[in-house]
Formats: C-alpha cells, sequence, structure tokens
C-alpha cells in the first residue's frame, strides 16, 4: 500500500500551488490536496474549523499514518492537527507556516480593487516576482473583490494571529521538516529558526533565492529535499530526480 500523503494550501493558496510536487510524488505516493474551506460561513475560530475538516477528511478517506505538508496556513493547520492527532501522523513537512509570526498585509485590502496593488503584494510572495503569474494575480484579484470571500480571508488571518503555536511545539514528537525560503519576507528566516528551536525532532532545510512557497519557486529542490527525507525515515520513494 501505497504512503499516502496530504498537501494543505495557504490563505490565498490554491490546489495549483502544489502542481510539481503531485508530479513528482503521484507515482509512488496516494496523494491527497484537499481545498480548505476557508470561505465557509462557519461558527468559531477558523483554525479549529480547519483542523476538524482535516480530521473529518482523514476520517472518511480512512487514511492513517500520513505526511502531512502544509504552507503558509496549510502549514499552521497541520501543526495543530499533529499536535492534536500524532497517532495520525506520520510526518509533518513545514514550508513558510505561520503560527509564529506572519507578515500577511492584508490590512491592505483598502486597495484590494487596484490590480496593480494585487500585482505587488502576490510578487512580495516570491524571491522571483517573475512567478507571480497573470493567472496568479488574476486569482487573487477575484477573492479580493468577492466581499463575502474577503471578509473570510480577514477572519481567518486573525484566526492565525490568534491561534500562536509556541506552546504546544515542544509537545509535538512527530518528525519534522522545514523547506524554508532564505529570502521568505511573509514568514522571514527567523520564522524557521524559532520553529526549530522549539520542535523536538526537526531537521531545518534553507533554499537560497527563494520566497514563501519554496514548491512553487524551487520545485525541483523542494521536492528533492521532501523526498530525501522521506527516505532517511524508511518510507519507500523513486530516486530523486536532479535538480
Amino acid at each position: 500500500m501505497k504512503q499516502s500523503m496530504i498537501l494543505l494550501h495557504g490563505l490565498f493558496g490554491a490546489l495549483s500551488n502544489w502542481e510539481d510536487v503531485i508530479s513528482h510524488f503521484k507515482s509512488d505516493y496516494n496523494i491527497h490536496v484537499p481545498l480548505l474551506p476557508i470561505y465557509d460561513n462557519y461558527k468559531g475560530d477558523g483554525i479549529e474549523y480547519m483542523v476538524k475538516f482535516l480530521d473529518d477528511y482523514i476520517e472518511r478517506n480512512k487514511l492513517e499514518n500520513v505526511a502531512l505538508v502544509g504552507n503558509s496556513l496549510g502549514g499552521h493547520v497541520a501543526i495543530v492537527y499533529s499536535y492534536r492527532y500524532p497517532q495520525k501522523v506520520a510526518f509533518l513537512v513545514l514550508t513558510g507556516s505561520s503560527g509564529l509570526y506572519e507578515n500577511t498585509g492584508v490590512g491592505g485590502f483598502v486597495k484590494r480593487g487596484n490590480m496593480a496593488y494585487i500585482r505587488e503584494r502576490v510578487a512580495y510572495t516570491f524571491y522571483d516576482a517573475a512567478v507571480a503569474t497573470n493567472t496568479l494575480v488574476t486569482e487573487v484579484y477575484q477573492v479580493t473583490t468577492n466581499n463575502e470571500k474577503c471578509f473570510a480571508i480577514l477572519k481567518m488571518a486573525k484566526s492565525a494571529q490568534r491561534n500562536y503555536v509556541a506552546d504546544i511545539l515542544p509537545r509535538i514528537t512527530t518528525r519534522t521538516l522545514l523547506i524554508w525560503g532564505k529570502d521568505d519576507k511573509i514568514t522571514p528566516l527567523d520564522v524557521a529558526l524559532q520553529f526549530k528551536r522549539f520542535l523536538p525532532q526537526v531537521d531545518l532545510q534553507v533554499l537560497e533565492n527563494c520566497g514563501h512557497a519554496p514548491m512553487m519557486e524551487r520545485p525541483g529542490e523542494f521536492n528533492c529535499l521532501l523526498q530525501s527525507f522521506l527516505q532517511d525515515y524508511a518510507i519507500s520513494t523513486a530516486n530523486c530526480r536532479e535538480v
């Protein structure tokens, strides 16, 4: 039976953020990429709602000992989930995760109808502004010009700020890999160093010339690091392709 891997996107993320990871690992892993229900009309705390959604998803699909991979908000959800349900998570992988500090700039949505401003904010996510394609910018622009979705984004961002994870990190015994962009301006490298200090079983890998979404900006290296990590802990994968 193939090892299950769950990929969790960020606050403005989408399933397409994981295209290169899916392509690389799909032959050797049972890949799941759930769309986080950020825009649901839920009551209560947003992070708690995401964790409940993830547990329901894992139970519904009868997944066991998953490799849980999260970017930004997805990483935050993965952290809390791994703390609550350690018996269900074999490996935890965080990249640009929130939970300690995140410079989202969501307060700037007063300019949300301004395409040039949205393009600037999306480009800010990456080291190489060219990664902020017209398609990606348009996706974010459409979200921020929808009043209901914009409200949901702000609500979730506030929940992420409230759910500070420093206290629970030392109690997460799951083997963890941090893959961080050295030039991440949203969750800077200092954040990764804090995660490394708090987590008991953790490896940190830093990618040069890379921002907040390494799986998009440096997919070859991201996949190689992830695969090497899983291989080191006795999970069978294909040979690491040339970067």
